[in-house]
Order: C-alpha cells, then structure tokens, then sequence
C-alpha cells in the first residue's frame, strides 16, 4: 500500500506545482476582454458619428422650416414638409439606425420649428454586453435644436427701420380701423393676446435696441409735431388765403397740417426741406386739420408702449392722399429730414453696417387727393388744379425713387380687389411681387402683417 502511494503523491504533487498553462489561459482571458474592448470602440466610434450626423441633420431641418414660415407664414404644412425633407437628405449617407421617429412641427407662437422623437443605432459588439443600440438623440436629451425667428438680427446682427403708412381716411373707419389695430397690436390692444400682430412680433423680446418703427397716419393731410412744424414747412405763412372770385370765391386758413411738396426738381425725392423745397403748408376750409390729432406722425422709436398706444388711439376721417403717406414714410427713414426729430427719433445712415430699411404702405383704396399750388385741396371752391399731377401718380414716382434709395418696401391692400387703380399702385410700389398683399378680410389682413413681421425677422438656431 505504502509503495502505491508513494508514486502517487508525487504525480500529484508536480501537477499542483506545474504552471507552464497559465499564460495561455490568462492570454484567453485577456483575449476576450481586448475583443470586448475594441469592439465597444468600434460601436462608440460609430455611435459618434452617427449621432453628429443625426444632430446637423435636425438644425439644418428645423432652420430650412423657419426659413420656409418667414416665406409663407399661411403654409405650415409646407414648412414642415421642408423640415421632413431636409433631415432625411442629411442622414442619406449616415449608419444604419433603428426606431428612428424624428418628426417636425411649427411652435405654437408660429415663430419657428421644433423637433422631436428620437432615432437608434445599432451595436454589433457591444451587444455581447446586452447593449443592443445607443440613442443617437432622444427626447430627453438637449441635442434637439430649434429655429427661432427674431426681429432685428439676433442671429446675424443686423438693424432694422419700418415705417408703417397707415391709413385712416373715412372708408377705414368702425371695422376696418378695428381690423387693422388688431392685426398691429392685437384685440387686447397691448399685445398681451396678440403674439402674432406685427408690432408685438417686433417687439417680442425684452431687449430691441436694434429694431425701431415709425408710424406714419394718413387721410387728406399729414399731421407732424409740433416741434417738426416750421422745419417741414419753414415760416412766415400767411395765416389765411382768399382764392376765386365771386360765387367761386374762398377764404381758406392756415393748419397745422402739411401736404405735398411742390416743383419738378424735388418733388420725388428725400431731398431735406429748405427754401424753395419745402412741403407746402394744408390750408383748409377752418383752422383745423382733416387727420385729428390722434393721427399725429410719431418718428423713429423703440419704445413698444408708445408705439401701441399710438396705434391703439388712431382714429379715421377725410379723403385719400396715399401720395402724403408715401413722402412721409420714406422722409421718417431718410437721414435728409433729421432736422426734424430729436436725437433718439433720427433714422441711421443708410451706409451704416448690418442696416436695412422698410417701408410698409397700406391702403384700403383710390389715391383721389390732391393740393394746388396754394395747399388747397382741388375742388375746393376757388382753388386751381393740381400743382403735381394725381396722387396716384405721385405715389408711385415717390416709390420708385424710394426704392432706388435702398428702401426695401412692402405693400398692404384692405379690400381693394384683384384689379383697379389702387391695386395696381401697391403692386407697382411694392419692391417685388412677393411684398405685395392684397387682404380682402380682416384674418387674411392680420396674416399679412404678420407674414411681413416673419419676413423682417432673423433666423437663428437655439437649444
């Protein structure tokens, strides 16, 4: 028995002490960790680009949409259709994914895109790890950009300058006049139920050092303030004049309202008034001014509550002179007139970098106004023929020269239908067809506005 167990005591004693196997089994073992390693490498490494794709893919989506709203707010569908089709062009050449549910949709305000859902990829390797995909970008993640429209260039800088032409002639007064404050400062008339009505788009964020906005009433006269007066049409005006004879004879007195600006040489342009180019003085058939008093001009300005009050107190009477409305909108803009305005109200030098101006002239019909040489309406009794031509006439020569200054100008028709006089003017003014509106309800006016407002505005990309 002893001699048996003596030999098996070592056998078993020199394979407890032989370790020539370790290093192939610790090599196995490192084997299949070093595979496990690099593979989740590999996934990581195709993980990131897959996921940078999918990440550009939705900016490039949801600014494609805004840009597609600042075109044709009226068109959501078309603007998310635009947003669909530019995210599944960009992830054209990225890996294969799975459950990938990214969709599209115009915010609730209609200022831009957002996106949503989420997208997958698979993992060959890690799967070993029961990590069978990685989220490429999900809903519970900040990845998501957004489009965001902006007055005023926030996203590229730039500085904006609309004059609004209003007009508030007889025909715009009861509904019509209604239907245009709410489509400028809404139904509440402060903005507060109105984030779509121009004024309120403009001045949506709390800071709009760079945007600023004049307000430009008209009817048969325009009505500057007070401290304006003299400058526009210089002094020493007789205080009365006396046109006609017998039956046909006249006395007609000085207001505190000016019209057009007679003589071939300066007449159409922004020329600054001085002797021999000022605009002629309105003598009426009383001391008193056709526009009343809420009409007054108010020039350049930032301060949104002003801006909505003025808007909110407009009220309408007298006839049509589109071509007052025209001259002035653009001479609120023009660096010729700041003579008139103080410091904070002046208009910027077109030259000056990232500057745009606007004009944006609105009407609800015929230009059928015009002054004789004496600032008496013509047809008045003893007054002489139109010292310019019609005011339509005017209106347009005043928007061609306006638009070759580098005014970039947009057009509103109130029920002014398809054809006609009026309709044709606000094409002819507009500066190309696509800034040219013809709303034939208050809704389709509202939109107007606010498809101009869209259209002022910066695209920008936020998270």
């Amino acid at each position: 028995m002893t001699s048996f167990l003596g030999p098996m005591t070592g056998v078993v004693g020199r394979f407890r002490n032989d370790t020539s196997g370790n290093v192939a089994v610790v090599f196995a073992l490192m084997a299949v960790v070093l595979m496990l390693a690099i593979g989740a490498a590999v996934d990581v490494g195709r993980w990131l680009h897959a996921r940078d794709q999918t990440v550009s893919a939705v900016d490039a989506a949801v600014l494609a949409g805004g840009r597609a709203l600042q075109t044709n707010s009226t068109d959501k569908a078309a603007a998310v259709a635009a947003a669909d089709k530019f995210y599944k062009e960009n992830v054209t050449s990225r890996l294969p994914t799975v459950n990938d549910t990214v969709s599209f949709a115009v915010r609730g305000d209609g200022m831009g895109m957002t996106a949503s859902g989420s997208a997958f990829i698979k993992t060959p390797f890690l799967r070993f790890a029961s990590i069978d995909k990685l989220p490429l970008i999900s809903s519970s993640q900040t990845e998501f950009g957004k489009s965001e429209i902006a007055i005023g260039g926030k996203g590229d800088g730039n500085t904006i300058e609309v004059a609004l032409m209003l007009d508030v002639t007889g025909s715009m007064d009861g509904s019509k006049l209604g239907a245009l404050k709410d489509a400028l400062i809404g139904a509440s008339r402060n903005c507060e139920d109105a984030p779509n009505a121009l004024i309120c788009i403009i001045f949506s964020s709390s800071k709009n050092d760079n945007v600023r906005v004049s307000v430009v009433p008209f009817s048969e006269d325009i009505r500057l303030p007070s401290t304006a007066l003299n400058a526009a049409r210089g002094t020493g005006l007789a205080s009365s004049k006396t046109l006609g004879s017998g039956s046909n004879k006249a006395t007609y007195y000085l207001t505190p309202c000016v019209v057009e600006r007679k003589g071939a040489t300066y007449r159409y342009t922004d020329t600054g008034p001085a002797a021999n180019r000022y605009v002629m003085a309105h003598y009426n058939d009383t001391t008193n001014c056709v526009l009343p008093t809420s009409g007054q001009l108010m020039p350049l300005s930032n301060d949104k509550t002003a801006l909505i009050n003025k808007v909110k107190n407009l009220t309408a009477a007298g006839g049509t002179a589109g071509h007052l409305g025209t001259a002035w909108a653009w001479y609120t803009l023009s660096t010729n007139w700041n003579a008139l305005w103080p410091t904070a109200n002046q208009p910027a030098p077109k030259e000056t970098a990232g500057l745009k101006k606007y004009a944006v002239l609105m009407t609800d019909g015929e230009y059928n106004t015009e002054y004789d040489t004496n600032g008496v309406k013509v047809g008045s009794k003893g007054a002489g023929t139109a010292v310019n031509g019609t005011s339509t006439d005017q209106a347009r020569a005043l928007c061609g020269a306006m638009k070759t200054a580098g005014v970039i100008v947009y057009t509103v028709g109130f029920d002014v239908g398809d054809t006609g006089t009026a309709a044709d003017t606000l094409k002819q003014c507009a500066t190309d067809p696509t800034k040219y509106y013809n709303a034939d309800n208050s809704e389709e006016l509202k939109q107007a506005y606010m498809d101009i407002a869209l259209k002022l505005s910066s695209l920008y990309l936020s998270r």
